[in-house]
């Protein structure tokens, strides 16, 4: 990489226009060369004759990116970091002490470090570009921003703006960013060179910038004093504690570094305060973890779902086969992202479900002023429905999503194919059912795939790309690269029961009910698993969420295929016969609302189920392994024996965001290793000689713990 031409300068009379365009990447990032090369031209500018100087993007939709996470990544020492720290804090002091003024013209993504360079600048300009977003997103990484972020960030905004953007890792568009004062003028991205060069002229007469933050309105100024200040902090404290259960310490290290360096005049001081505090989260296992993450996520982008140089078939139309809530969910992150899709059910009651479905979600988004009305129409005239075949001789890709039910799928694919070209990848959403049987109905089975999307579809971002016996190259490499184009995190899977994550999933859920069967409440196991061991919610209010009546039925198909593995307890069967469903009939372990919100735990349920008072006699560590390691003990067959994935980054990618495992634990297998595979194995061990064989640890595990071996 060529560093001087990646930052240099480019004369505009007497203007110093420095273009940022870092060679050979995609996005520019804060490197450490880069960071030196910044330097070098600050401190050639700062010797020369220019009257003020623009700092500006060459990359499209990109500003800066952040940091260079794969160095912050290498390190392992406070030295390490306090040493990268105070050379970034150096380099954006001489911006921020430059005698002419500096502007910030932003145009894309202007995250992370990017957000701390625009900060030491004088004045900030930015597009109306939809792509335009500042924000400091370092907590979702374990860490807090540490190039003057956590000093510069409130005293532009003031203290209460700042809490939320570095608090929460946010991002805000240039129109909020203009409203908070982030940003000084928002502009056409046809014009950002033009008008930032202008404001550069005029602030080469008006000076720099002198004044900070300005509080606006009595009730702003009462909230600058220390009173109401030390009130709002206290309550983010207490909202961030509760939100985090405890288990991220860099929210918490980011509140306590503003509060103690807001108003503080010595502008050193206040930095080696925020640099103390990022070191002491970014040496934490909880940070390496949450970058792991971040790794494991971004490696789906290069990805193709496939070996060997096979393309995938464009896609810009497709079709779902069922409406109604999932369908409507597909079809709207679908259309969302510019594909035309056709809604298609047997009843027009079913369409207009999936069609509200669809637009009750953009309808929020124009609400947030996330989108415009316009957008919101142009999105919606994206999907269409009917009841019959009508253009689908022209779909790329037919998305089956109707109910599960093996007889049902096989006749409607087999009918579907009919009316479809021959290159159309038909892809099945099931959650349980066998994709190789469904082929058997297909004429051209090696079109025919898997996609398994999750609940609400929205929301969850993984989906799980189902690789039949007869699968194509080509289909499953279409349907990987329709997931990314969706905005969702696809994992290749071979076809079994549960595929991956139901696979790994369904002896947790269970083992919850056996929970009960030995005298545990709900609401200790519940709090156990979300708030000690950091789940974002206890099994039971997850049944409630799936299903009790899904949950059973999954549970019995997993019986009859894993055997022993699946034991399934009394409790069970007495709830299939309780009439409790959970959430979509507002009764099941707990009680909910006509909206759906949870009121309390239903104490009933105990003695509908035959069950004592509960005693609670368990510990915590026993009650979280008895859930939490037949998932690592299923997890090892279905990768080193059955290979349903092949790597345990697939394994961890898939639990995180089709679950919500802890990323702050890294992951299912991360934190296997952790534990190591012989202390697991010794426990399943006496876990099963207390409650039974469904607790033997797989041959798999057992190697691993007799030769010490790890997943990673």
């Amino acid at each position: 990489m060529s560093i001087q031409e990646s930052v240099r300068i480019v004369p505009k009379g007497d203007i110093a226009l420095i273009e940022l365009d870092l060679v050979g990447e995609k996005v520019n990032k804060l490197s450490t060369p880069v960071m030196f090369r910044l330097q070098e031209i600050i401190t050639e500018i700062a010797q020369g004759t220019y009257k003020a100087a623009v700092i500006i993007s060459r990359k499209p939709s990109i500003f800066i990116a952040g940091a260079d996470i794969e160095e912050i990544r290498s390190m392992k020492k406070v030295e390490d970091y306090k040493s990268a720290v105070n050379k970034a804090h150096a380099i954006f002091n001489l911006i921020e002490d430059m005698t002419i003024p500096v502007i910030a013209a932003v145009n894309g993504a202007c995250m992370g470090g990017g957000c701390e360079l625009i900060l030491a600048c004088d004045y900030r300009i930015a597009t109306d570009e939809t792509s335009t977003k500042i924000g400091l997103p370092e907590v979702k990484l374990g860490i807090i921003p540490g190039f003057g972020g956590c000093v510069r960030l409130p005293r532009t905004i003031g203290y209460q703006a700042a809490l939320d953007i570095i608090v929460q890792g946010k991002a805000v568009d240039s129109r909020k960013a203009e409203k908070l004062g982030l940003v000084d003028k928002v502009v056409s991205s046809q014009i950002l060179e033009e008008k930032a060069l202008e404001m550069a002229r005029e602030a080469a007469t008006t000076g720099k910038r002198v004044k900070r933050f300005q509080p606006h309105g009595l009730m702003a100024v009462a909230m600058e004093l220390a009173p109401a200040r030390a009130f709002v902090i206290g309550k983010w404290k207490d909202g961030t504690k509760k939100q985090t259960g405890g288990h991220y310490p860099a929210p918490l290290k980011a509140i306590d570094v503003i509060e103690k360096t807001y108003g503080m005049g010595n502008r050193e001081k206040a930095l080696s305060i925020e640099l103390d505090g990022f070191c002491e989260v970014a040496v934490t296992d909880v940070s390496k973890n949450l970058i792991n993450v971040f790794y494991l996520m971004e490696s789906v982008k290069k990805k193709t779902g496939v070996q060997g140089e096979v393309k995938a078939r464009p896609v810009s139309s497709l079709a779902v086969l069922g409406a109604g809530t999932m369908g409507g969910g597909v079809a709207y992150v679908a259309a969302d992202k510019g594909i035309d899709v056709r809604l298609k059910d047997i009843n027009n009651q079913a369409i207009a479900i999936g069609l509200k479905h669809a637009r009750d979600l953009w309808d929020k988004l124009v609400k947030k002023r996330k989108i415009t009305s316009y957008e919101f129409q142009r999105k919606m005239a994206k999907v269409s429905g009917g009841l019959d075949y009508a253009g689908f001789g022209q779909l790329d890709v037919v998305i089956e999503a109707i109910v599960e039910d093996m007889n049902v799928k096989k006749k409607v694919l087999a009918e579907t194919e009919k009316h479809v070209k021959k290159d159309c990848v038909i892809a099945t959403n099931t959650s349980s059912l066998s994709v190789n049987e469904m082929a058997k109905a297909m004429a051209n089975p090696s079109n025919f795939v898997g996609m398994h999307f999750f609940n609400p579809v929205h929301k969850m971002p993984l989906v799980e790309v189902i690789r039949g016996e007869k699968s194509s190259d080509e289909a499953v490499a279409t349907i990987f690269e329709l997931s990314k184009k969706m905005g969702k995190l696809p994992v290749v899977v071979k076809d079994g029961p549960g595929f991956l994550v139901n696979r790994i999933l369904v002896p947790y859920l269970i083992e919850a009910a056996w929970l009960l069967e030995d005298g545990m409440s709900i609401e200790t196991v519940d709090r156990r698993f979300k708030k000690e061991f950091g789940m974002p919610m206890g099994p039971y209010t997850l049944m409630d969420e799936i299903g009790i009546d899904v949950c059973i039925k999954v549970s019995k198909i997993f019986h009859e295929s894993l055997g022993s593995r699946i034991m399934i307890p009394p409790t069970m069967k007495k709830l299939s016969q309780s009439g409790r469903l959970g959430k979509k009939n507002r009764k099941g372990f707990y009680l909910y609302d006509e909206k759906g919100k949870q009121l309390e735990i239903d104490t009933t349920v105990y003695a509908d189920l035959g069950l004592p008072t509960p005693s609670d006699k368990l510990s915590a560590d026993e009650t979280i392994r008895r859930g939490i390691f037949p998932m690592i003990n299923e997890a090892a067959l279905s990768l080193i024996e059955e290979r349903i994935v092949e790597t345990p980054d697939e394994v961890d990618l898939a639990m995180i965001t089709g679950t919500g495992f802890p990323p702050f634990r890294g992951g299912l297998l991360r934190y296997a290793d952790t534990v190591g595979a012989n202390a697991i194995c010794d426990e399943l061990e006496v876990l099963a000689g207390k409650y039974g064989e469904r607790f033997k640890p797989c041959t798999p595990l057992k190697n691993m713990a007799k030769t010490d071996r790890r997943f990673y």
